[in-house]
């Protein structure tokens, strides 16, 4: 019987200690980091400018795979479901954050299924309009629309989405009715603001700093605390007037939710390292990201915050459920 409790004990405890002695080891196998979407987004090429330094750092390579579908929640639910070994990384943005307002029956939690690593950088959607309509501020946008109520409309790459979300707050703020006209995607959504048939849309800074440099596009305010680098002459939106419609969107790394705690921080140290170096600092920029410094467990409490942020716009916009 002795002999039985020594062997059980040993059973219980020899996994463990393998599991401790891989971790403290990691990795010893190239990497896989799953990205949501499909690929030539943004949230596509922030990890890909990020990953090509951190693979050097830590000895492996890393290989992107796009899953798309379904808002970004199969290629999420993969990972949920993929060994807690650190081998699997998953790669998302806000969206993460909005899926649960809209799919009540994912099938992974957000928050309990996944170890916040690290954000890789933060970018606002810019608010545009077509420079034929003359708007010179955001409040002389909201002028025009208070004189004009229904008439006016703004786009975005679809029905929650995070442009979309980034546009209610900004009008419920300011107090206007417009009507949303979701596309299939951004190139389309915005194209229409360029043409002058769409009045306003919240587009990623990236995807809109050469029409906004070619004059195809006005720039009225980032959605963002503070001022971009990218568009030093444009104010942040709570400079321009209105304080509730900041809602920059965020890039960040998950792994599974069981992922031994060295594996998690490991990974979150040599991100930040990466993340300083000159190259890979100075391509984030020119794509509009900039540093968002936070330890996982801080990534994760602004994760959980929004997710609640969210479900309370989707309710009081009554955007139904997927």
């Amino acid at each position: 019987m002795k002999r039985f409790r020594v062997m059980l004990v040993s059973a219980l405890v020899l996994p463990a200690a393998i599991f401790k002695a891989e971790a403290q080891t990691w990795p010893t196998k190239p990497l896989r980091a799953i990205v949501p979407i499909a690929a030539g987004s943004v949230l596509d090429i922030v990890p890909r400018v990020v990953f090509e330094q951190l693979s050097t750092q830590l000895g492996q390579s890393i290989v992107v795979e796009n899953r798309p579908g379904a808002g970004g929640t199969i290629g999420s639910s993969y990972v949920a479901k993929s060994e807690p070994d650190g081998y699997t990384i998953l790669v998302n943005s806000s969206a993460h954050t909005i899926a649960p307002a809209l799919q009540p029956n994912l099938t992974y939690d957000p928050v309990r299924d996944f170890a916040a690593v690290v954000p890789l950088g933060v970018s606002p959607f810019v608010l545009v309009v077509p420079p034929a309509r003359g708007f010179k501020t955001a409040r002389d946008l909201v002028a025009a629309a208070k004189a004009a109520p229904g008439a006016f409309n703004f786009s975005s790459p679809g029905a929650g989405s995070a442009s979309h979300l980034s546009a209610e707050r900004f009008r419920l703020g300011a107090g206007v009715h417009a009507t949303h006209v979701p596309f299939k995607g951004g190139v389309e959504a915005m194209t229409e603001v360029m043409a002058g048939r769409i009045d306003f849309f919240f587009v990623a800074l990236g995807a809109a700093l050469p029409h906004i440099r070619d004059g195809k596009l006005s720039a009225l305010a980032v959605n963002s605390a503070d001022r971009s680098a990218a568009l030093p002459d444009v104010p942040a939106i709570r400079e321009a007037g209105f304080s509730d419609a900041e809602y920059p969107t965020w890039f960040g790394l998950f792994l599974p939710a069981k992922t031994p705690r060295e594996i998690v921080d490991r990974l979150h140290r040599e991100t930040l390292k990466a993340l300083q170096e000159p190259k890979v600092k100075d391509r984030l920029a020119s794509l509009g990201v900039e540093p968002m410094i936070l330890t996982p467990s801080a990534f994760g409490a602004h994760v959980e915050r929004e997710i609640a942020e969210n479900a309370t716009l989707v309710r009081t916009i009554g955007l139904k459920a997927q």
